[in-house]
């Protein structure tokens, strides 16, 4: 003996006549209003930052570069001595800062016969 089920039977269909309805669970509320609203509020935080960053480009003339000298390391010289020499109305830590970064010295330690370039007033 064979049964034929039908969808109505299993409770999966709908009666002849009758409408439905989409209704949305809390969680597809969520999915399909929240999250596109998170996600424009995002860009619109975002498109606001980038108008208001007080960061901008520095034209060619705005940039100021140090005056330099080349100087050849003698037997004695020292950044601390050099520093002083050179620029002796200046903080000698903030010169010898300056000499290394010039330089690219990886470490405070000159040889003799070195060329260094030193900022001058």
């Amino acid at each position: 003996m064979a049964y034929a089920l039908n969808a109505t039977d299993a409770g999966y269909g709908m009666a002849a006549g009758s409408s439905s309805r989409l209704r949305l669970t809390q969680r597809g509320r969520l999915v399909l209003i929240g999250l596109p609203l998170m996600l424009v509020g995002a860009l619109l935080v975002l498109g606001l930052a980038m108008i208001a960053s007080p960061v901008s480009a520095a034209s060619s003339s705005d940039v100021q570069f140090p005056d330099v000298e080349s100087v050849t390391v003698l037997e004695d010289d020292t950044l601390w001595g050099l520093a002083a020499e050179f620029a002796p109305d200046r903080d000698p830590r903030v010169v010898v800062a300056e000499i290394v970064e010039l330089n690219n010295l990886e470490r405070n330690v000159l040889q003799v016969g070195q060329q260094v370039h030193v900022p001058v007033n």
